[in-house]
C-alpha cells in the first residue's frame, strides 16, 4: 500500500556548490561569494539528475551562489527569488571559522546561541517556517536552492523539531535532500545525498 497521496508535497533541497569560504569553513551569511571552479562543476553535475523532473515551484535564495547553482542545474528559467532562504545572518561572526569563535566563546554553537549582531535560532526558524508554509500551500514538487544552515533549520522545522535541532543534520555542498511525508506525517525521504 502506498504511503503517499496526490496532495503530498515533495521538497527537493539543494545546497549551493562550493565557495572559497565553504571550503575553508568560514561562516558565510550575507557575503555574496561566487562559486569556485569546483563549485561550478558540482552545480553542473546536478543538471542530469534534475533534467527529467518537473517542478511546480523553484525557490532560490537571493544570494548569487545559490542562484548560480540553480542556473547550472538547469532550473534558472523557473526560479523565484525567496528572501527568506538567505543564509543565517552571522553578524559579528561573518567570515570567521568556528575554531576562531571558540577562542573567545568555547561552547558556542550557532544552532543554540545564534550570533551577536546577527540572527538567533528562533529568527532563522521563523524564516524557515514561512518557506515551509509557502511550499505546503503551493503543493506538488518544489525545488529549493539555498545554504547549509538555513536548509538544516528548514529540515528540523519540517518534522516539528526546534531550530536548534538543525545541528543534527549535516549538509555538504551541492547535495540533494528531500522533505516529504509518511502517512500524512512530515518526514525526511533523503538527506545529504552526494551526486558524486
Amino acid at each position: 500500500m502506498s504511503t503517499r497521496s496526490r496532495s503530498d508535497v515533495d521538497v527537493l533541497l539543494i545546497r549551493h556548490g562550493e565557495t572559497d569560504w565553504s571550503l575553508t569553513g568560514r561562516h558565510t551569511g550575507n557575503t555574496d561569494l561566487p562559486l569556485t571552479a569546483r563549485g561550478e562543476l558540482e552545480a553542473s553535475a546536478l543538471a542530469p539528475l534534475l533534467a527529467n523532473r518537473q517542478f511546480d515551484l523553484v525557490l532560490v535564495s537571493p544570494l548569487k551562489r545559490a542562484q548560480r547553482t540553480c542556473d547550472l542545474a538547469g532550473l534558472a528559467r523557473d526560479m523565484s527569488i525567496e528572501p527568506d532562504l538567505r543564509e543565517w545572518d552571522y553578524g559579528a561572526y561573518e567570515g570567521l571559522r568556528s575554531d576562531e569563535i571558540h577562542r573567545d566563546v568555547p561552547d558556542w554553537l550557532v544552532f543554540r546561541d545564534g550570533c551577536p549582531q546577527g540572527e538567533s535560532p528562533e529568527q532563522v526558524g521563523v524564516r524557515a517556517d514561512r518557506v515551509i508554509r509557502r511550499v505546503r500551500k503551493n503543493g506538488g514538487r518544489v525545488a529549493v536552492f539555498a545554504h547549509g544552515h538555513i536548509l538544516r533549520v528548514m529540515a528540523a522545522r519540517w518534522i516539528g523539531l526546534t531550530p536548534t535541532h538543525g545541528c543534527n543534520f549535516l549538509l555538504d555542498t551541492a547535495t540533494l535532500s528531500i522533505l516529504s511525508s509518511y502517512y500524512d506525517q512530515p518526514a525526511l525521504n533523503c538527506w545529504n545525498a552526494s551526486i558524486h
